[in-house]
């Protein structure tokens, strides 16, 4: 048995190598360094709601002050601090906008904390897809042509909810998605997890927040010198019920809110505000360009580039993203990011079947850079261009638009019981699939399990990529390697027409 504390033995002698962070939080494992400026040991600043430190559920003194300072920094009406994540943010934006068991317009790529607020909420939901690029083999954006048709389409959605920029920097027309909701008199919640630090260069794309958004959740953990769990939630007036949207912050965030966390946010806003915080950015973004033009002499594995923006509705990139596509190369992009750890010892945010994602940061160093193009250089140096050998199943998610069968409330809260996923076909799912991260569904409570949903599973098993909503065998008699799904009980999958039995 290992000696305790094993968790903070392991943190302590990770943080002791060499590994290389390109993944969040965007502090990098770095103090930030401000002159004339003490950094206290958080243990000393870790109180509760003691006199004269006011309380985030009812904001009257220095808390109050603190988020009226960010609003004005971003240009919100409301800017709410978030410790329990960018998560609470979506559910409370959710529930504060769209009414109990109403109908709302979404990205069909969100994360799995949308499709948690459609759940307690009782929502009805429309799917807008995201279109694909089969060269680098990432989703891209959406249109808002699309969107406005499904508009005309349905008088009864309350709401459109859009993830921009994507977990790999893909950003959509968000200017013209807002002015397409406005002139149906509702409002556009845009999930910008990965876009807090939009506002801090002109290489980055414009923030949702400026683009006539009426919420939008940021995680500053993601990409700004903040601790993890730590984001803000922007309001715009006038679409919006500000009450209903705070009090459900009240109820998705802890009742014992962290002042260590609520300090860090403010502190990391604050230090980008800074000079050293903008110098920083000015010589990082610098950096990253180089790094990127380094990059793109590759001869086999393929950088995304700003050259994609005018392609499939994408609006613009985020450059902080790096995405490197090694699609027929003869190495998958589970096996590159597996290299760029055991042999660089670089750690990549995600990877796909077909690409792996670095996010780079205002604190990453210039020897941090480096290391990865030196990286990716010499794995490029030693492909031949093979081509792997493609899955003969269907394609996966981002070609296919799911069967919805019932609301996701419905079959979430239903009979249910396990099957072999091979069987599952024609079956309707009683739980979430999604690969971790990004935590996008591949199948979501209520959709049917079709060959296109089965065999992209399968696939993203045999690459080795990280599957979370099923489980192994809980009898121990299956045929070894077998897992099972969670599906709505027979007679009510055949009440919906179940049309392929065990």
């Amino acid at each position: 048995m290992a000696d305790f504390p094993v968790l903070y033995n392991k943190l302590k002698k990770y943080a002791a190598g060499d590994f290389y962070p390109f993944h969040m939080p965007g502090h990098k494992r770095q103090v930030l360094g401000v002159r004339d400026f003490d950094f206290m040991d958080p243990y000393q600043m870790d109180i509760t709601e003691i006199e004269g430190f006011d309380n985030l559920h009812h904001p009257e003194g220095v808390i109050r002050e603190s988020m009226e300072w960010a609003a004005s920094v971003y240009g919100s009406d409301r800017t709410y601090y978030l410790i329990n994540g960018s998560s609470c943010g979506i559910l409370s934006a959710i529930s504060g906008v769209v009414p109990r068991g109403g109908t709302l317009l979404m990205s069909r790529n969100c994360h799995k904390a949308v499709y948690h607020g459609v759940f307690l909420n009782s929502l009805r939901t429309k799917y807008v897809y995201p279109q694909f690029m089969e060269k680098y083999g990432v989703q891209c954006g959406l249109s808002p042509e699309k969107i406005h048709r499904m508009l005309e389409e349905d008088k009864d959605i309350s709401a459109v909810l859009v993830v921009s920029p994507t977990y790999d920097g893909i950003v959509s027309d968000i200017e013209s998605i807002a002015k397409i909701c406005h002139g149906k008199n509702i409002p556009l919640i845009v999930d910008e997890a990965h876009g807090a630090h939009f506002r801090y260069g002109d290489i980055f794309p414009t923030s949702a927040l400026e683009l006539g958004a009426d919420v939008v959740i940021q995680s500053v953990h993601k990409t700004l010198p903040c601790f993890t769990q730590s984001a803000i939630l922007h309001l715009r007036e006038g679409y919006v019920d500000r009450e209903r949207v705070e009090r459900y912050l009240q109820i998705y965030q802890s009742s014992s809110p962290s002042y260590v966390l609520m300090a860090g946010i403010e502190l990391g806003i604050w230090w980008m505000e800074q000079e050293e915080g903008r110098g920083r950015m000015k010589d990082f973004s610098d950096s990253l360009l180089e790094l990127r033009r380094e990059l793109k002499t590759m001869k086999n594995l393929k950088l995304m580039g700003r050259e994609i923006a005018g392609l499939k509705d994408i609006f613009d990139m985020d450059v902080s993203k790096i995405i490197v596509s090694a699609k027929g190369t003869g190495i998958s992009g589970v096996e590159l990011c597996r290299r760029l750890r055991e042999e660089y010892h670089l750690e990549m945010e995600m990877c796909t079947e077909d690409y792996v994602t670095a996010i780079a940061a205002v604190m990453d160093t210039r020897e941090g850079l480096w290391r990865l193009k030196n990286a990716f250089l010499d794995i490029d140096a030693g492909l031949k261009g093979d081509k792997r050998q493609e899955p003969s199943w269907n394609p996966g998610p981002e070609k296919w638009e799911a069967e919805i069968v019932l609301p996701i409330h419905e079959a979430w809260d239903g009979k249910k019981e396990l099957t072999p996923l091979r069987k599952g076909l024609g079956r309707i799912s009683a739980g979430f699939i999604y690969v971790y991260p990004p935590g996008i569904p591949v199948i979501a409570p209520g959709e049917r399990f079709t060959g296109e949903v089965v065999s992209t599973i399968l696939r993203y098993k045999e690459e080795g990529l990280c599957v979370h909503g099923w489980e192994s065998d809980p009898e121990g008699i299956s045929p070894q390697g077998e897992y099972f799904v969670s599906v709505l009980k027979k007679e009510e999958d055949d009440d919906h027409g179940n049309i392929a039995g065990d």
